[in-house]
C-alpha cells in the first residue's frame, strides 16, 4: 500500500544544477527509492542513470532497495569528476 509522505531531498553537482535548487520538501506517494528517482527525473530532466547515482536516507548511503519512510531526507549523489 502507497502512503503520502512528506520528505526532503537533497541534489547535488549536475543533479542540483538540471533541478535548479540544491534542497527541496516534497510529497511523495510511494516508498521506492527508484520511484522517486523516476519522477524526478521526469520532472527535472535528469541526465544520469540511477545505477550511475549514490542514494542516502539520513546521511547515511544505502542502497537503492531501502524503502522511503515519513520524514526521510533523501539525497541523491552523482559520481564526483576528479583528476
Amino acid at each position: 500500500m502507497q502512503t503520502h509522505k512528506q520528505i526532503d531531498v537533497l541534489y547535488f553537482a549536475s543533479l542540483a544544477e538540471q533541478a535548479g535548487k540544491d534542497e527541496e520538501r516534497l510529497s511523495f506517494d510511494g516508498d521506492s527509492l527508484v520511484a522517486l528517482y523516476q519522477q524526478l527525473t521526469e520532472r527535472y530532466g535528469f541526465r544520469l542513470a540511477q545505477h550511475k547515482i549514490a542514494v542516502a536516507i539520513n546521511h547515511e548511503i544505502t542502497d537503492w532497495d531501502t524503502p522511503i519512510q515519513q520524514g526521510d531526507i533523501v539525497a541523491f549523489i552523482p559520481p564526483v569528476a576528479g583528476g
